[in-house]
């Protein structure tokens, strides 16, 4: 069982909550999100908001609360193997009721199928809310250019 070792990325500010479904091993190394160099989600966040792509984990840090967002992934703890989410076995939700508490969140979007499949069985009952599936923004979604990520 492997538990997520990074804490939520948000502040009183924060308005849109953006949810993966649990940390690849890059991201649980860097303790940060989205940190394996082929994944597209800094990139198409640059894209939306017409900026550079931020490099370094402070100017992501930045970044995600200049423009009022708050990260997070779904699931707390299960069994993965490497960064597959394909593989995830006994998963365990997190409590996202402290960061709904804390912040103005008003939508909530979750970066993939998985995100999504964990959301709706563990979380929107309990919050009450419902979460739009945006597609993931991992380099095996091959299908979606950056392009179209943007777009969508």
């Amino acid at each position: 069982m492997i538990k997520h070792p990074i804490p939520p990325l948000y502040d009183e500010n924060s308005k849109v909550l953006i949810l993966g479904s649990f940390p690849s091993v890059k991201s649980r190394e860097q303790m940060f999100f989205y940190g394996h160099p082929q994944n597209r989600f800094w990139r198409v966040l640059a894209l939306v908001f017409g900026e550079d792509t931020p490099l370094t984990i402070e100017e992501k840090r930045s970044f995600v609360l200049r423009h009022n967002l708050a990260l997070w992934d779904v699931l707390a703890s299960c069994d993965i193997e490497g960064s597959a989410d394909s593989t995830i076995k006994n998963a365990v939700a997190n409590d996202l009721s402290e960061i709904i508490k804390n912040s103005k969140v008003a939508k909530i979007f979750v970066n993939g199928k998985t995100a999504e499949k964990y959301y709706i069985k563990y979380t929107e009952k309990k919050l009450g809310r419902k979460a739009i599936c945006l597609p993931s923004t991992s380099p095996a979604n091959a299908s979606y250019s950056i392009e179209r990520l943007k777009e969508a």
